[in-house]
């Protein structure tokens, strides 16, 4: 069947993770990688880029499988992330609106997609018959060997009277039980973010950090530059994604630096809790604030609370923070995790001077410290 032999393609192309979010023309050969391989499902479609950035970044080989829609949604996370970072991004994408599509808001993008990705000058392969699903194979060498987005196309058509024998999903229970006591006092803040960072960067030692974009990055950069920070430039919300996918890629502890504006705009923590890597912490540098934009306010300054969005995403390990003290404990406190900690902050950044590395550097230096 076709679906077998994508995925035994696949194989013979190393590749180890497939991070997903299905199409229904797809279903089959997603419900194949889901048997076959270390199947990472994310529920918005640029959230996938973050987390094969991270895979990329330890080495690992993966593709991103999606339905073209998603496309729209990923476009400035690969652009700013993937493109800027020279990464290797193979995608695998189900082409909608164009062949015998019966939903019409399938139509106006994914109809344009072809001249979409000439604009950007991504690179795409249009797979249109079942014979030319070997193309697949240079699609994912192509990205690998030159550390670039390579995007397969694949008409509906290919799967046209196509009958998979499908693995039977062993689906476990859904009735459970839902205990939470849930009672945290968020004090008037004491600490800035740079404060934060710098406790932070004090207790760093052999743990690989990523740093969100903006300010924090430049704070960090300021605090203790260090070949082991991953210091993002672009690709808001895709801080933890990065975080998750270089946790299960790798052994190295990993701490994410995030804020509340970023995780507030990403759907990456029920992911965190599916996967349940041991060697992640996230820290929430939550000042209520877009701070590198101006400290306009977030829904977390008076609404949303970021511990409870974590334990509702099903995270068991969390941390509110108040003080330097707070945070020092949470940091030093061994968990099995993944952790969350929760930092409350006054909004206001410092006059931390710009990166000086460059993209590709970073990413070179940083895979150099640990690979």
């Amino acid at each position: 069947m076709l679906e077998d032999f994508v995925c035994d393609m696949l194989k013979e192309q190393g590749i180890e993770f497939i991070v997903s979010l299905p199409c229904d023309r797809t279903k089959d050969l997603c419900a194949l990688m889901e048997a076959g391989f270390h199947y990472v499902n994310i529920n918005r479609e640029e959230d996938g880029a973050g987390v094969c950035a991270g895979l990329a970044l330890a080495k690992r080989r993966f593709v991103l499988q999606m339905q073209s829609s998603g496309l729209g949604n990923s476009l400035n996370a690969m652009m700013s992330l993937t493109e800027l970072y020279k990464m290797p991004l193979p995608v695998i994408a189900s082409w909608r609106g164009y062949y015998k599509e019966k939903i019409p808001a399938q139509i106006p993008f994914n109809s344009k997609i072809p001249r979409i990705l000439d604009a950007l000058e991504i690179k795409y392969t249009i797979i249109s018959e079942p014979d030319e699903l070997v193309k697949l194979k240079d699609v994912i060498e192509d990205a690998y060997e030159n550390s670039r987005i390579h995007v397969a196309l694949i008409s509906p058509k290919v799967w046209e009277g196509e009958s998979c024998k499908c693995p039977v999903r062993i689906v476990p229970d859904r009735k459970r039980e839902i205990h939470i006591e849930y009672t945290r006092e968020i004090h008037e803040p004491v600490m800035k973010r740079a404060d934060a960072i710098g406790v932070a960067a004090e207790l760093l030692k052999n743990e690989l950090t990523v740093s969100n974009i903006g300010v924090p990055s430049k704070e960090l950069y300021a605090a203790n530059d260090r070949p082991e920070n991953f210091y993002m430039l672009g690709s808001y919300t895709q801080a933890t994604p990065i975080g998750l996918g270089l946790a299960v890629g790798q052994d190295r502890d990993v701490i994410v630096l995030d804020g509340d504006g970023s995780l507030l705009g990403t759907a990456i923590m029920p992911a965190v809790a599916a996967e349940n890597p041991k060697n992640l912490t996230i820290v929430a540098l939550d000042n209520g604030a877009f701070g590198s934009t101006g400290s306009q306010q977030t829904h977390a300054w008076t609404g949303c609370d970021l511990e409870l969005m974590a334990i509702g995403a099903g995270i068991k390990d969390t941390f509110k923070a108040n003080s330097e003290e707070d945070l020092k404990e949470a940091l030093l406190k061994r968990t099995n995790g993944p952790k969350f900690i929760h930092v409350i902050l006054k909004p206001g950044n410092t006059d931390a001077p710009n990166i000086k590395t460059g993209p590709e550097e970073i990413k070179k230096r940083f895979q150099d410290s640990f690979l």
